[in-house]
Formats: C-alpha cells, structure tokens, sequence
C-alpha cells in the first residue's frame, strides 16, 4: 500500500490532528495483520454491523470490549495440545489467538454481539444526543426590526 503524507493538511488545518492520527495509524496497521477476515455493513443510516469469522473459537474464548471510540475484539485460545487425539497432516484452520481494533465514530455504540456458525457478528448503532441534533429555528416575520439598544459603561 502506497504511504499518503498529510503534512500538507497538517499545517493549514486546525483540530483534525485526531483524523490524521487515525488515518496514519490505520495504513500502518492494514499491511500488518489481516486475521480474522471480517465485514463491514452500514445497514441503515445509523446502523452498522462488524462480522468476523472466527471459526474454531467457542464464546468464552472471545472478548469484545468497547471503550470511547474504541472496539477490541480479542480471541484468545485454549491450550492448543488439551484436545489434541493425534497429529494433524495438515493444518490449515487457524487456530491462533488475534486482537483487533476498530475506531468508532462519537456517539456510536455496541448494540449487540452474536457467535454463530463461526461467525462473530456485532451490531453497532449511532446515537446522537437531542442537544447535539439540528434544529429547525422559526423565523417570526411581519414586523421591523428592533434597534439594539447600546448602554454606555460608566
């Protein structure tokens, strides 16, 4: 992957040095680890969905915490030689233990997380708070305008 270099934006932006960061910190990581192989929706407009494929994991082997514009998602597994019958010819299921990280968006939050058929599904939903929403002001009409009384400081 071909490194993008955002000093430019750097110097004639004022606090974005959080969304350079991330972006800087994300081209690092991607070339790194791609396990688990996941999936990202947007199912609506304010909804979307995290799917990993995690098979081979069993519930208790996989944490999923959510911090403040955090979601770590970590597998870890069991001795490896516990159920272990014989020797594999080959093996080509990774079973090997992974963490990964994805930046949330403010306001969005986990909704849900599901393990089915080896796949790890989580819903996130975006929740903005009333204060936060636009709203529509009413412009009164009809009248003049009003002189701004001025009150000299004595």
């Amino acid at each position: 992957m071909r490194q993008f270099d955002f000093t430019p934006f750097r110097r004639s932006t004022v606090g974005f040095d959080r969304l350079f960061d991330l972006l800087e910190a994300s081209a690092r990581q991607a070339g790194s680890e791609n396990y688990p192989p996941f999936n990202l929706e947007r199912l609506a407009e304010d909804r979307y969905r995290i799917t990993l494929a995690v098979a081979g994991f069993k519930p208790d082997e996989i944490d999923v915490t959510a911090q403040q514009n955090l979601l770590l998602v970590q597998g870890k597994k069991a001795s490896e030689n516990e159920n272990n019958q014989g020797a594999f010819l080959h093996l080509g299921i990774a079973n090997r233990s992974f963490e990964r990280r994805f930046e949330l968006a403010d306001f969005v939050r986990v909704e849900s997380a599901n393990l089915a058929d080896g796949l790890l599904v989580i819903d996130l939903v975006r929740e903005i708070p009333e204060a936060m929403k636009p709203k529509k002001i009413a412009v009164n009409g009809g009248g003049e305008a009003k002189p701004i009384e001025h009150r000299d400081a004595a």
